[in-house]
């Protein structure tokens, strides 16, 4: 195996003093040279100390103007010099010490992946409406749950890394963030004043012809994603107007590329409820997991925070400054920490 090469933390931050911290803690117990790992924080305007406080555990602190977290993301690539770039939200923390250099190895072996993606695995600390929405739904919303086609593992390589890839050609599964690795040659052509669309970028590079990622079982993040039903409620509505205002921009999202039914028909199924309690039974009965009690309750939430979202779009899209206002308060949790080797 080739040297280890240096690697670039991005984290765009908005008020996030009282959920950083475990993040960056996580970062700071990678097994990994600290002088090939660096920490950029693009930060929206925070008033809470969030920007004294990445300081202190040596991130590169930047200036993000339009406060957004996905121009926060362009800021962070930007001022970054790592070969590889991992994106991780304040709201993550990274479970096993061991997670970056395995990344990195499996990648530098598979040149051809366009990336590799964590697996979202609950901790003690989660809640488990937390749980439902992270390890059990992975995509983190009914709505779009029920939109994205399955990917389809190709194979499992030496030491347990994971080929996956999209089925039949259609792209309509929404990746990225939260833990998940790109080579900053792939990102080469954003500068700071570009959106970065996780998604986006993924379904152009499958278009172009490389469409495997990585994965490694048992390794990834804890994704903190909601603290509460209200929290996930105003989350939907942040991410309405974020996916609407990026389609006006970009005039593409994954949503174009072959989803398993339509969103009008995707939100029309989690109104009804009699499609949620059908894959509730069906989830409790595949995997044991009660955390799929949280379904109907989650699919009737998230039908109301995407038609809160299009109205808030509706009166506020040519606000500049209304997307970063729209972001929850983002409150302290407990931590676990990193898991060691084996566990």
């Amino acid at each position: 195996m080739s040297s280890l090469p240096k690697v670039s933390f991005l984290i765009p931050t908005l008020n996030a003093a009282g959920i950083l911290e475990n993040c960056l803690r996580s970062i700071e117990a990678q097994e990994y040279p600290a002088a090939l790992k660096e920490i950029v924080v693009a930060d929206g305007g925070s008033t809470d100390g969030t920007r004294e406080l990445a300081r202190r555990y040596g991130a590169v602190v930047l200036e993000n103007p339009r406060r957004g977290y996905d121009s926060g993301k362009c800021v962070a690539l930007a001022g970054s010099t790592g070969e590889f770039s991992i994106f991780v939200d304040a709201d993550n923390e990274i479970t096993h010490p061991d997670f970056t250099r395995r990344a990195v190895e499996a990648l530098q072996r598979f040149p051809r992946a366009l990336g590799f993606e964590s697996y979202y695995l609950a901790s003690p600390s989660m809640s488990s409406f937390c749980v439902y929405l992270s390890q059990l739904l992975h995509i983190s919303d009914p709505v779009a749950w029920m939109m994205s086609v399955n990917p389809v593992r190709v194979g499992v390589e030496e030491g347990g890394v994971e080929r996956w890839t999209f089925p039949n050609g259609r792209l309509a599964f929404p990746m990225g963030a939260n833990g998940f690795i790109f080579r900053r040659a792939d990102l080469a052509h954003l500068t700071a004043q570009d959106l970065f669309e996780d998604c986006t970028v993924v379904v152009e590079m499958a278009r172009a012809g490389r469409a495997e990622w990585l994965r490694i079982p048992g390794r990834g993040v804890h994704h903190y994603v909601v603290s509460g039903l209200r929290d996930f409620v105003r989350k939907r509505r942040r991410q309405t107007f974020h996916f609407l205002a990026q389609r006006r921009e970009r005039k593409v999202s994954w949503t174009q590329f072959g989803t398993t039914v339509p969103g009008w028909l995707a939100c029309l199924y989690c109104a009804t409820l009699l499609g949620p309690l059908w894959h509730t039974a069906r989830g409790l009965v595949r995997t044991g997991h009660p955390a799929w009690l949280w379904h109907p309750v989650a699919s009737v939430a998230s039908v109301f925070g995407i038609t809160w979202g299009v109205l808030t779009y509706l009166l506020r899209a040519r606000d500049a400054a209304a997307e970063a206002t729209l972001q929850p308060r983002q409150v302290h949790r407990g931590s676990e920490g990193p898991k060691q080797e084996g566990q």
